[in-house]
């Protein structure tokens, strides 16, 4: 209740600009999932879905607000067209239904179907509908025939709905079944009428959020989002006439991913052209990756369904000076487009799989570069927020999901609360 206020304020706000032509507004990333190409079933991993002749209903959260909204369908990864015979966007109600009065006509070049090529990504064409700041939409997409390459994100940490047939205008998905996954889906953009700054969270799967709570939006690029919302430099702030940008924030972190070699997901440097600085509203970048190049590359040897899954991992084993190069790539190239990079040291991994001292060597090197360094314009201190200081090579007690590794809900606050939003100015 103590919050009505600044919602009645917002709402107004974007009420006063829902009249506003796509050709006036600013756009900026408000929702991102990177897209990875089709997965094999491997041990506990399902591999990649199908469909044929079905609905897939997906649910968002943007960071950010505006008055228009456009979606990008991504069949990046996709071996032959993808044809989409319908789509709608919506505001979501829970279990996969939609707010009665907010469902919008999804175009593309004017038309409600599209065919996307195979390697190619496809912007819907701007809807005028006003979205608030963290506010849920429904994405739904009607995928007319067969789909055997499915261009995902493997995390999806939402879940998502598929139903036989074209349901894409229903209210509700009586006897849909359930996805994990982001689905030939890749982003959301926002069109304001007040200008917006897109901070890219860039990493593996402490940014992707495994740990966290499905459904309830608890990563850290999450929390952090709700955390600009309130601060008085975000949209708070420009609404009570500080006179600042709207900071949103996009998570494009890929499970298992790796600053220098591919594998789940392209490799960072691979990936950082398209997921980062291809972002509308692009103005900052946290790097938060490297701990699967050191654990991988000094793991001890493998054995069992581990030693099988551990095969996705291909690439020579790399070391902490690779690692430091390789940042210093995408320092450059974030430099060479005139974006702020800052970057996140890697957290304590003792106790889980991958773990041996030689690794530990190499993360406190790469950690003492970052800290020290002089190569990122900002160095956001994630090690020092979860180690425990009574045993500083483990995540303390709480802040990690029992495995050493990934955050708990509680392990990502900490991490979105130590931000310094001043960063983002």
């Amino acid at each position: 209740m103590k919050h009505s206020g600044f919602w009645s304020i917002l709402g107004a706000s974007l009420l006063l600009g829902s009249g506003a032509h796509a050709a006036d507004l600013h756009w900026a990333r408000s929702w991102g999932a990177s897209a990875q190409a089709p997965t094999a079933a491997m041990g506990a991993f399902p591999g990649s879905p199908t469909f044929n002749d079905q609905t897939i209903r997906q649910v968002v959260r943007l960071s950010g607000g505006g008055q228009e909204v456009r979606i990008r369908v991504t069949n990046e990864y996709g071996t032959k067209p993808l044809t989409i015979g319908a789509a709608h966007v919506a505001l979501a109600a829970d279990g996969g239904a939609i707010l009665p009065g907010s469902d919008h006509v999804l175009t593309f070049g004017g038309r409600t179907t599209a065919v996307v090529p195979a390697g190619a990504p496809l912007l819907s064409d701007p809807v005028e509908m006003t979205v608030p700041a963290l506010s849920k939409l429904s994405i739904s997409l009607y995928l007319p025939d067969e789909v055997d390459a499915c261009t995902c994100h493997g995390t999806g940490m939402e879940t998502g709905y598929v139903v036989a047939g074209d349901m894409t205008g229903a209210a509700a998905l009586p006897g849909a079944t359930t996805i994990a996954v982001r689905a030939e889906i890749s982003a959301v953009e926002v069109g304001s009428q007040a200008s917006a700054k897109t901070i890219v969270a860039f990493g593996d799967s402490i940014t992707d959020g495994i740990g966290s709570t499905v459904d309830a939006d608890r990563r850290w690029p999450d929390q952090l989002a709700e955390r600009l919302l309130r601060w008085p430099g975000g949209l708070a702030g420009r609404l009570l006439g500080h006179g600042r940008a709207a900071v949103f924030v996009s998570n494009e972190g890929i499970s298992g991913n790796r600053v220098l070699n591919g594998g789940f997901g392209d490799s960072a440097l691979s990936r950082f052209d398209r997921d980062v600085l291809a972002t509308p509203g692009l103005g900052y970048v946290i790097v938060f990756e490297g701990i699967n190049d050191i654990g991988i590359s000094y793991m001890p040897k493998a054995d069992g369904p581990f030693a099988a899954f551990m095969k996705a991992f291909a690439g020579p084993p790399v070391t902490a000076d690779d690692i430091i190069a390789g940042y210093k790539q995408l320092i450059a190239r974030a430099h060479q487009h005139g974006v702020k990079i800052y970057g996140a040291t890697i957290t304590p991994y003792e106790g889980a799989g991958t773990y041996s001292p030689e690794g530990e060597a190499a993360r406190q090197a790469v950690n003492a570069w970052i800290r020290t360094g002089g190569g990122f314009d900002g160095v956001l201190d994630f090690d020092a927020v979860l180690r425990d200081p009574d045993h500083p090579g483990q995540i303390r007690d709480g802040f990690h999901m029992g495995d050493h590794l990934h955050g708990s809900d509680a392990g990502y606050k900490a991490i979105a609360d130590s931000i310094d939003l001043s960063l983002f100015k």
